[in-house]
């Protein structure tokens, strides 16, 4: 019989695939569902430092008195994060698997004791999306670095559930910034995150979003570092992410080396129902192949598995198009 189960960042799935933050997992309702069609965890749609402050701050500059700052700053962080404490505690009374929760956060200080209470709150981890845009002249790479660094430090020191970095792609070393971060006691990885993409309307001169899903071809930027990470770091859990849009892709991923599978575009584009098609996809593949469970052949296609482990780190086309005429 096929066995799907892994572990990922501490906790035991009984398959690869966890679904990713997003508006997919903003209610019970929708995490039920989920579940009913196979998902092994899910993260719940994040909660942002900066929503949570800004509330804050947009109360008191609109009181008539100065005195209750502190009063209005406090009930203010907590009326939001109750909400989302609610939903943590009722989703476990509802689901049985694992529910991680999600901070989206760009610093170290106020928000890092709301972690506290979401573990209280009965969170099985917590996923920590941080993303700083390296705008400031005054700042080098090692400073941006420096904060992921010391935010994971904080959580860590605030709880004992495992705690996940979700990464962006633009590190110019992220093997250096997942040791550093592994050392400082990160439970796990996911690579990589997907942030805001800006774009302009040139009949309207305006802004406007660029495509919001991931696109089937963004994974190979994803299973370049996924085959990487895990062989010269391994370590380290990693969950693959961006650009996983059905069973194959997550099967290139598996065989990379990585531990688990986060995914979301595709099922905003083909419904929740296609998770239970992911699911099975994996599966038929696994019996066809005749691999028992997924340590029969994950990393199989890692950066130090393969007889030319060259490909993973070759940046250009000249040999391909030296070749053609």
């Amino acid at each position: 019989m096929t066995d799907l189960t892994t572990r990922f960042a501490g906790l035991t799935l009984k398959n690869p695939f966890i679904v990713g933050s997003s508006g997919l997992t903003d209610s019970v309702e929708k995490l039920k569902k989920l579940e009913g069609f196979g998902a092994a965890a899910v993260v719940l749609k994040s909660i942002f430092e900066e929503q949570i402050l800004y509330e804050a701050e947009l109360l008191y500059d609109t009181s008539d008195y100065p005195e209750a700052e502190d009063y209005i700053r406090h009930y203010t962080k907590s009326n939001s994060l109750d909400q989302y404490l609610k939903l943590i505690t009722s989703a476990k009374k509802e689901v049985d698997i694992p529910v991680i929760a999600s901070i989206n956060c760009v610093s170290s200080k106020e928000w890092t004791e709301f972690a506290r209470n979401i573990e209280t709150a009965g969170a099985d981890a917590i996923e920590l999306n941080v993303y700083m845009l390296p705008v400031n002249l005054e700042n080098e790479s090692k400073d941006y670095e420096k904060t992921y660094q010391e935010i994971l430090t904080a959580v860590k020191s605030l709880v004992g559930i495992p705690v996940i970095m979700k990464l962006g792609p633009n590190f110019t070393h992220p093997a250096h910034l997942i040791e550093k971060l592994y050392h400082r006691g990160v439970d796990g990885v996911v690579l990589f995150n997907r942030f805001y993409a800006p774009d302009i309307n040139i009949e309207e001169l305006s802004m406007t979003t660029a495509a919001i899903y991931s696109s089937p071809s963004d994974i190979s930027y994803t299973l370049r570092w996924v085959a990487i990470i895990s062989s010269i770091l391994d370590e380290v859990q990693i969950a693959a992410s961006t650009g996983i849009h059905d069973w194959k892709a997550a099967v290139k991923q598996l065989l990379a080396g990585a531990q688990a599978i986060q995914i979301c575009s595709a099922l905003y584009k083909n419904g929740a129902e296609y998770l239970a098609e992911m699911i099975y996809g994996l599966e038929t593949w696994m019996e066809n192949k005749k691999f028992r469970n997924i340590d029969n052949f994950r990393g199989r296609m890692s950066y130090r598995n393969i007889s030319d482990p060259a490909v993973y780190e070759r940046s250009q086309f000249m040999k391909h198009f030296s070749s053609r005429h």
